[in-house]
């Protein structure tokens, strides 16, 4: 870590992020609700628990294939409480808006904002504004803040992966990564990546219907499936292992990763979740998951296992292991 100055990587969800928790935001705000770095905190509340969270938006640009920095926000707030068990129900939002952003650009941020609340069943309750002078900012950045609550007798949490459980991920991985590259540099693929920015409210809720043997879920935003793969086994202290032969990749995004030199491991997901069931509950839980539209594609990608804890493995098409690691950075900034 650089001793003196903050990096476009501390803000990536990789190593150097982590890094910066653990000397900076942790020695000063550690308490029992902010420790177990979870997408949301736990609050006690009289007959149930809360859930509370809240995120920054800085996407690059504001405006990419299949979504906005508005539907990105709403989502992206809904989808940390959701991966508690909770039931969102309410969002505040702050803006911080750079002199010279149009009045029907941040019209067009609002109206997204709204759809995206009521697809998800949320209300927009709370909120401020603030605007800096040109090249203070880089158009728009949206904080959003959510709360919900969790019902009775659901326990879902990284640290709650068991030996057995199967890997279940809800779709196709790295779609956002790339739509939002291919508008920030005006690339043009022969098919079209456009983003996977969704609300998982009701898939979550289906999926908790269906079974109580859900243990973990994440959505693989910053960092992609392969560093949110790496935080549930280093909180569980479990190893997992992954067929790569059995994560959902679209074509379009698979090739765009072999023009680009990237990994899709690695890229940003908005509308995807990957989830740790019991194995005896996986074919109830996916044919739950796939009869709902954002979870289609849904397939068990691998299983957790005492050997190797904190580690994750992934078999390639050829049979051959290797270590799937935490990058320092994304390869991407400016995703989300």
């Amino acid at each position: 870590m650089n001793d003196k100055l903050i990096l476009l990587g501390h803000g990536s969800g990789g190593l150097l992020s982590r890094e910066l928790l653990e000397r900076v935001f942790l020695p000063h705000f550690a308490n029992g609700a902010l420790s177990p770095l979870e997408d949301a905190a736990l609050l006690e509340w009289p007959g149930s628990s809360l859930a509370f969270t809240t995120d920054s938006y800085v996407v690059k640009p504001i405006f990419f294939p299949g979504g906005d920095i508005g539907r990105l926000a709403v989502c992206g707030t809904v989808n940390d409480l959701a991966m508690m068990g909770a039931r969102p129900l309410h969002l505040g939002a702050g803006f911080i808006i750079e002199e010279g952003l149009t009045v029907e650009e941040l019209e067009r941020v609002a109206a997204s904002m709204s759809a995206a609340a009521a697809e998800a069943g949320v209300t927009i309750v709370c909120g401020d504004t603030k605007v800096v002078e040109k090249h203070a900012a880089d158009r728009l950045f949206i904080t959003t803040s959510g709360v919900g609550y969790v019902p009775g007798g659901i326990t879902i949490s990284a640290a709650n992966a068991r030996p057995g459980d199967r890997v279940i991920v809800s779709g196709t991985v790295g779609d956002h990564g790339i739509a939002v590259l291919s508008q920030r540099q005006g690339l043009h693929f022969r098919t079209p990546v456009i983003s996977d920015v969704a609300p998982l409210k009701g898939l979550v809720q289906d999926m908790l219907a269906a079974s109580s043997g859900i243990h973990a879920m994440r959505d693989p935003t910053r960092g992609g499936l392969a560093t949110t793969l790496n935080e549930i086994a280093n909180s569980s202290r479990v190893g997992i292992e992954i067929e790569e032969g059995n994560i959902p990749v679209s074509g379009a995004v698979e090739s765009a990763c072999e023009m680009l030199g990237l990994d899709y491991l690695y890229l940003a997901n908005e509308g995807k979740l990957v989830a740790m069931v019991a194995d005896g509950d996986t074919e109830r839980v996916l044919s739950t998951m796939r009869r709902h539209a954002y979870g289609r594609s849904a397939g068990v990608i691998g299983r957790v296992t005492e050997e190797h804890p904190g580690r994750v493995v992934m078999k390639n098409r050829f049979g051959v292991r290797r270590v799937v690691q935490v990058l320092a950075s994304d390869q991407l900034p400016r995703i989300c």
